[in-house]
């Protein structure tokens, strides 16, 4: 038996036949070419061709691991069309009468080993993403459209390393779990890993050989570790540790309809986020205590070249109302700039997206595209128990400027005799050390506030966490991210006013018992998250 350590993406057990993943693409040759106008029209169509495959996969993968993971491919869809990758490709075929083929490859690793210009921030740290849609380019210019399997049977899947759309393609009834010798723990395909469920283990290096191919291996998720040809005592350990793992599934769906409450009598909710109507279902199969954040943002990424109207946002925002039916539904309004940009909003380049051009201060500026989202959720809380939640706040003025909107949009509704809760609570996100240092002023302006970890710490800590370099350094238990926890909650409810954590920290169980500590009132998780925090909470003394 030969025992490999890796890092863990996603827990669980997988036990099966190990098959090496084959990509369809011959060796990319470098080929020179007589008519570069005619290399040039095909290298377009590929890439025309590629954006409407991107498009298809966001879409029907929406369902599959909701809007958030979805914009993956959105994403990619910018790198498609970026303006530098385009120029490199274009030019090796232009300047050195090379085919289109290892143009893509090339002009894509020299963008890797480079770096994107300064303006290009968005592609820093998504190497895989520019490699994936480089392979996607290739294999519609050499004609290979699909990638072999050695086994129609359920198989462990083994790969150098496995990018997003590769990811997002595997079927959980037939990939058992999959390993490769590559890849980030924050990385895309990690994120799909965790949401499909499927067991994983990445990072193994050279250690994953070839030789492996077809043998039984085993991974075990919560260690991060793969055992190759495993003996039978190792065999029953993981088996049983399989069944045990099954059955904690099973025991969690007993807690349902059963209160989040410790054994010392100390209560805290538990809530769900979304990203879109499909996930309300999951919300209530969940069965959390309201939609702690609706990120409203996805409306307009999923929209295409337009602008929602008040109607499309009006129908979905009613049906989350109606869904939850007593239950608090609480819609962010849009958080749009950074990597969440939408085809009908053009923000244009930044030096730093995630510092700059977003959330309330794309609203305040772009006040009629601003009014239109705050009429559509103020028709649809007339339907069931609504709230506003306003993102990236970091000025008292910004909170009475969005008020103010949100005013006339009352005056407006009134005038036209369409009904609307005239008593709608309005919150504030904490993402900013701004808005952590002046909470106590914020806490006279607004109903309840919920704070945004994943926001909050790369901004306190000045790392982009979607950097892979960064990884070993982003700590999401950094004391001075934990004091800054405990000084927001103590400044709101001096206020007395609630407060709730929405961002990835909420479902860290070796913080719970802090949260209750310091008082928050609120945790809201993805919805397959609920049941094991409830069972958390239920379990502290």
């Amino acid at each position: 038996m030969i025992t490999l350590t890796g890092k863990k993406i996603s827990e669980g057990i997988a036990i099966g036949k190990l098959s090496l993943y084959k990509r369809d693409i011959k060796e990319i040759k470098r080929i020179y070419v007589k008519d570069i106008e005619k290399e040039v029209a095909r290298f377009q169509k590929a890439k025309d061709k590629a954006f409407m495959e991107l498009k298809v996969m966001h879409t029907s993968s929406i369902k599959e691991v909701g809007e958030a993971n979805a914009a993956i491919f959105e994403m990619q869809q910018q790198i498609l069309e970026d303006e530098e990758f385009v120029g490199k490709i274009t030019n090796i075929i232009l300047e050195e009468k090379l085919n289109a083929e290892f143009a893509v490859s090339h002009a894509a690793e020299e963008l890797i080993k480079n770096g994107p210009e300064e303006d290009k921030n968005y592609l820093k740290g998504h190497d895989a993403d520019i490699r994936d849609v480089a392979i996607r380019l290739i294999r519609i210019l050499s004609r290979s459209w699909k990638d072999r399997l050695l086994s129609d049977e359920p198989f462990i899947l083994a790969a150098s390393e496995l990018y997003p759309s590769e990811a997002m393609q595997l079927e959980k009834s037939k990939v058992l779990g999959f390993v490769t010798r590559y890849g980030t723990i924050n990385s895309h395909t990690a994120v799909i890993a965790r949401t499909k469920g499927i067991p994983a283990v990445i990072g193994l290096g050279d250690a994953l050989k070839k030789e492996y191919d077809g043998k039984t291996i085993i991974i075990d998720g919560f260690e991060g570790k793969v055992y190759i040809e495993p003996d039978y005592t190792t065999i029953t350990q993981m088996k049983k540790r399989q069944d045990a793992n099954h059955e904690k599934t099973r025991n969690l769906e007993r807690l349902k309809g059963k209160e989040n409450i410790t054994q010392s009598g100390q209560k805290i909710d538990i809530c769900a986020n979304i990203g879109n109507r499909e996930d309300i279902e999951n919300v209530i199969r969940s069965d959390a205590g309201g939609i702690g954040l609706f990120r409203s943002e996805f409306l307009y990424m999923e929209n295409g070249g337009k602008l929602p109207t008040e109607e499309q946002q009006f129908q979905t925002y009613k049906l989350a109302a109606e869904s939850m039916g007593i239950k608090r539904v609480v819609i962010r309004t849009a958080d749009l700039g950074g990597e969440k940009q939408a085809a009908c909003f053009e923000i244009g380049p930044e030096k730093n997206p995630s510092m700059g051009y977003r959330g309330i201060r794309v609203s305040l500026e772009k006040e009629d595209m601003f009014k239109t989202q705050l009429r559509a959720i103020l028709r649809a809380s007339v339907y069931g128990n609504v709230a506003i939640m306003f993102p990236m706040i970091s000025t008292v003025e910004e909170v009475r400027s969005a008020k103010l909107l949100l005013e006339r949009a009352k005056k407006e509704l009134s005038a036209e005799k369409t009904a609307y809760n005239k008593e709608i609570q309005v919150g504030v996100m904490i993402e900013t050390p701004a808005a952590v240092m002046i909470s106590g002023e914020l806490a006279r302006e607004v109903d309840f506030f919920s704070i945004g970890t994943n926001d909050l710490l790369q901004f306190t800590l000045g790392m982009d966490r979607e950097n892979e370099r960064m990884e070993k350094y982003f700590d999401p238990h950094h004391p001075a991210i934990l004091k800054m926890l405990r000084i927001v909650a103590n400044n709101v409810h001096l206020e007395e006013k609630p407060i709730s954590i929405c961002g990835d920290m909420a479902a860290d169980l070796s913080l719970t018992e802090f949260f209750l500590q310091i008082g928050i009132d609120e945790l809201s998780v993805a919805p397959g998250q609920v049941l094991a925090l409830r069972k958390k909470i239920r379990e502290i003394q």
